[in-house]
């Protein structure tokens, strides 16, 4: 009997102890800085987001895992809104702990024209506090042209996520591309 209890008092504290871990990864807030990255991308090509401070603003989108249902609907939003998206001065990107191969198949397959970054160890996502069991959370990050987060879609919706993104980089003031 007291076998039992001590199984189950070591299994609810290892429980807590999950969800505090989950918790300490979800400290990034509006206005804090993005933390830098360097991942492979559905395009062959490896993007940083070093690379885009003082030159262009970053929209970051998180999806759990390419050939789901959801995933799948955001990613066709994306793709089939992307001249909207891209009369602003930013760069997007979908993210996910896929292998880079599994994306690039995605990409094809939903006609993505935009990169799907692949952050298979998953050190990306929780530095963005969205990892968790194996995969990243449904999160957009919209960070500015200094490398600051000014919003963080923690509600996003695969059938609107065009659309949702399109207005938030309006409400955030995104420059617009000279047409």
């Amino acid at each position: 009997m007291q076998y039992f209890g001590i199984t189950a008092l070591r299994a609810m504290l290892i429980s807590v102890l999950s969800v505090f871990a989950v918790s300490a990864n979800a400290e990034l807030k509006v206005g804090d800085m993005a933390p830098d990255f360097s991942l492979e991308a559905s395009d062959g090509k490896t993007y940083q987001l070093a690379d885009y401070r003082g030159e262009q603003a970053v929209v970051l989108a998180w999806f759990p895992r390419a050939f789901t249902s959801g995933c799948t609907v955001e990613c066709k939003s994306l793709a089939e809104n992307g001249d909207d998206i891209r009369k602003f001065d930013v760069s997007y990107f979908m993210a996910s702990t896929d292998p880079v191969e599994k994306n690039a198949e995605f990409a094809d397959d939903t006609g993505a024209d935009f990169p799907l970054l692949s952050d298979p160890d998953g050190e990306v996502a929780k530095a963005y506090g969205v990892y968790t069991r194996g995969f990243a959370r449904r999160y957009t990050y919209y960070i500015d042209v200094d490398g600051v987060i000014t919003h963080i879609d923690t509600a996003v919706k695969p059938s609107t996520s065009a659309e949702d993104m399109i207005a938030n980089l309006e409400k955030l003031g995104v420059s617009q591309r000279d047409s």
